[in-house]
């Protein structure tokens, strides 16, 4: 009868949003007072879990699975659920997990509640809060089958650390047919992706063209964030499409969210409005952005970024 968390892995390494499940998995079990049980898809160390909460990992070992696929991934966890029994499966807000959701919301006839912001209000009936109307309100969800499937915002609650261990052991759920093979994945390894970063430092038309991006760069290397951009830029091919954020991109929520030379379209401020702090920097000041921002700056973004990031160097060095 234990709360059963996915915690997803990338080449082995867990990300943080595993560590941000677990912890709430962990919270969601104290309520209800049972166990956290984790489970891992192709995951190294997994005793890590236990500084989260998890009590026991059930760790998934198969070449097959080395790169997502949906059904293939739903299906594993839908049978780890069956074999402990558990009524409360808990999932991350990652774009792999909101794929895979509907297919074991299926596969156990669960209720899905998606973008959880809180540890449930009441377990009797069970009631979670959530955002709704892309991220403008808030909503108290009653999820009333047996089996209830969370999906935890980025950021929304954050890393607890518990005092504890893991046990492990393999689990061998049976795969269907894949159907799909991929054949090689290219992916940048030495940045802070958008899904993982706690900042993130977007860029906008207002930066002229592509040769001006490398104070966007410098900006995030100082505060250890992703790049981003507005769907204008990647549309115009000045940044890859994968660095675009917005209703109509990736969504961000982060806990730092910088806008830089972003006039602030409404899909964009829909996409990027579960972000705790949000900086914009602009030469207009009646930029639709500066009514969603919690600071801004009204100034030319080649004379207030250069002074920024000086500024920033500066501190650091003082650390």
């Amino acid at each position: 009868m234990s709360v059963l968390v996915y915690t997803e892995s990338d080449k082995g390494s867990f990300k943080k949003a595993a560590f941000e499940v677990a912890s709430y998995a962990k919270a969601v079990a104290n309520q209800l007072g049972t166990t956290v049980t984790a489970i891992t898809i192709n995951a190294n160390d997994t005793a890590e879990l236990g500084n989260y909460g998890v009590d026991k990992v059930l760790n998934v070992t198969n070449s097959q699975l080395d790169n997502f696929n949906a059904n293939a991934y739903a299906s594993a966890i839908k049978q780890a659920a069956d074999q402990e029994g558990t009524k409360v499966v808990v999932l991350s807000s990652s774009a792999n997990s909101k794929y895979l959701a509907p297919l074991l919301a299926v596969g156990l006839s669960a209720g899905y509640a998606s973008n959880v912001v809180e540890i449930p209000t009441n377990t009797s009936p069970f009631t979670v809060k959530r955002t709704a109307f892309t991220n403008k309100a808030f909503e108290l969800t009653q999820i009333n089958t047996e089996v209830k499937i969370i999906g935890v915002s980025n950021n929304a609650f954050g890393l607890v650390e518990n005092s504890g261990s893991a046990s492990a052991e393999e689990f061998s759920p049976t795969l269907p047919e894949l159907g799909v093979t991929v054949e090689s994945v290219d992916k940048a390894t030495d940045k802070v992706t958008i899904a993982d970063a706690e900042i993130v430092v977007s860029g906008g038309r207002g930066l002229k063209g592509p040769e001006n991006w490398g104070m966007i760069e410098e900006l995030a290397e100082v505060l250890g964030a992703a790049t981003a951009c507005s769907k204008p830029v990647s549309d115009l091919g000045w940044r890859p499409h994968g660095e675009h954020v917005g209703q109509t991109g990736k969504p961000v929520a982060a806990n730092l969210y910088i806008a830089i030379g972003i006039s602030g379209a409404i899909q964009h401020l829909a996409g990027v409005s579960a972000s705790k702090v949000k900086v914009v920097i602009n030469t207009d000041p009646e930029a639709p952005f500066f009514k969603a921002a919690d600071y801004g700056v009204v100034g030319d973004a080649f004379e207030v970024v250069p002074a920024l990031i000086e500024k920033l160097k500066a501190f650091k060095a003082q650390q």
